[in-house]
């Protein structure tokens, strides 16, 4: 049965964390706020937790989950090369809500689905977020939702769509909507891959940071 624990509470956040730190590394599922919407974790490491993580949420492996990371110095080891473009957005919109996909570490052990070669990473703007990864690493983290349904905004939300196939919620309160969007809107999704081939940059996910905050950080280098 699925443990809930109120972060906002220090007892309660000491145990929830204790506890998520120990079910994540068992290679279970863990529900834990972000500063765009409630994700749902797993060890990006472990194949079987992963998988966990993508049925539970009623996906396929053609749907791999980002990675949420602890900062940018993880960006180089992740990543097996990172445009001045690219650390440009990360100086200018991290923590906060822009996922960047860039070419994998062949070296990488883990399996994320089909990604073709890529990674998306990110790093939360989220103090609870934050202390998780800081303490276990990269998590593979999706919204906490089943597929179709609009990501969860609250730890209820999330609970209801995901039940006992998680094994750790952490509540950390509702998650604020950014201004100028709708609640449950994600973080934006940019692709960088194109530009270590003389190609541009490519928004595929309208998200909290509009494009145009996008094109001022990149200029020309933004492809439309």
């Amino acid at each position: 049965m699925a443990s809930r624990y109120d972060c906002t509470d220090p007892d309660g956040l000491l145990t929830g964390m204790r506890l998520a730190r120990a079910a994540l590394g068992r290679g279970e599922l863990v529900v834990v706020p972000t500063d765009t919407v409630y994700g749902l974790a797993a060890d990006a490491f472990s194949q079987a937790a992963v998988q966990r993580l993508l049925d539970a949420k009623g996906r396929t492996r053609q749907s791999p989950p980002p990675v949420l990371i602890p900062g940018p110095a993880t960006l180089d080891a992740l990543a097996s090369e990172v445009p001045q473009q690219v650390r440009d957005l990360v100086d200018e919109f991290w923590p906060g809500g822009l996922t960047v996909i860039l070419r994998a570490q062949p070296s990488l052990d883990w399996d994320l689905g089909e990604t073709r070669g890529t990674v998306a990473l990110r790093m939360p703007d989220s103090r609870i977020a934050l202390e998780l990864l800081q303490e276990v690493g990269p998590l593979a983290v999706s919204s906490a939702n089943s597929t179709g349904d609009p990501a969860a905004m609250d730890v209820d939300a999330a609970e209801r769509m995901l039940g006992d196939s998680v094994s750790v919620y952490l509540d950390g309160g509702v998650v604020t909507a950014h201004e100028g969007f709708a609640a449950s809107t994600g973080s934006t999704i940019v692709d960088a891959t194109g530009l270590s081939t003389g190609g541009g940059l490519t928004i595929v996910r309208h998200g909290v940071i509009p494009d145009d905050e996008i094109a001022r950080v990149v200029g020309a280098d933004l492809v439309a």
